[in-house]
């Protein structure tokens, strides 16, 4: 088992599967103690079967106060807000309560969750806060706006409360990780959401929906990385360091195409 420098102790929300299973498996690897938690109580167990014993286990449904309140007693060095949702559509038709509730899962819960999670860091003598945003989150994707909405506040929240932090000057460091495309399974779903409620009634051909879907799998086919290995280095990296970079971007390719779009002013 490879032991990273200081043992701490690490909160994954949304580690049922994905990204966030990932990453509580590395930590894990190197020594960490970590709470996983998962969305559905019936994920518990299989979650605490394949992490093993060394981890705790349990279910934390963001949105919920009574669960967003089990984390206030417990010893945490690093809060990893990675629980999410997704929801993709047509600005022009989407139900706007479905976005309601993507910004109440994806930024809301995550502030929530860092508000409870602050206080006691501070007195513990500091901490670090961590938001799992998106590259979605920088470049507006049309008909991924939804959830790209979401993320473009989220993203902008953790920088704002990084600055904040500073100036409190109380030890609490905040970081954003923005993914690109990843093949967990996630983005596929995403993407796949729109075609629910756009079959029926849209203001969008037929024919157009079905180039959409076309158009959507061709890219997940060309852009997905196959391992999460890139992004759960550099979430890694933002939870052991003493002090974290402002964003972490990953895989390289988007990291680069990101930094170009913003040579360019894009």
């Amino acid at each position: 088992m490879q032991t990273s420098p200081k043992q701490k102790s690490i909160l994954i929300t949304g580690a049922g599967t994905g990204i966030g299973k990932d990453t509580a498996k590395s930590l894990l690897a190197r020594g960490h103690k970590v709470y996983a938690t998962t969305h559905h109580e019936a994920e518990v167990a299989p979650l605490q079967e394949a992490l093993g014993s060394r981890a705790v286990v349990f279910k934390l449904d963001v949105t919920v106060p009574e669960d967003r309140a089990k984390i206030a007693d417990l010893d945490i060095d690093v809060l990893i807000n990675n629980a999410a949702q997704g929801e993709s559509g047509s600005l022009a038709e989407i139900d706007l309560d479905k976005v309601r509730r993507l910004f109440e899962v994806n930024l809301f819960a995550s502030l929530e969750l860092a508000q409870i999670a602050i206080k006691p860091m501070i007195h513990r003598g500091g901490g670090t806060i961590i938001f799992i945003s998106s590259v979605a989150g920088r470049i507006p994707l049309p008909f991924l706006m939804p959830y790209s909405m979401t993320k473009f506040a989220l993203s902008a929240a953790a920088v704002g409360l990084r600055q904040e932090m500073k100036t409190l000057d109380k030890g609490i460091h905040v970081s954003v990780v923005e993914p690109g495309a990843y093949h967990t399974g996630f983005n596929q779903r995403l993407s796949d959401s729109r075609f629910e409620w756009m079959q029926h009634g849209s203001i969008f051909s037929q024919a157009q929906i079905t180039q959409m879907k076309t158009d959507a799998d061709r890219s997940f086919r060309w852009t997905e990385a196959k391992s999460t290995a890139s992004i759960i280095k550099k979430i890694v990296s933002a939870s052991e360091a003493r002090r974290p970079r402002r964003r972490y971007v990953a895989p390289w390719p988007t990291a680069l195409a990101v930094r170009l779009l913003r040579i360019f002013g894009v």
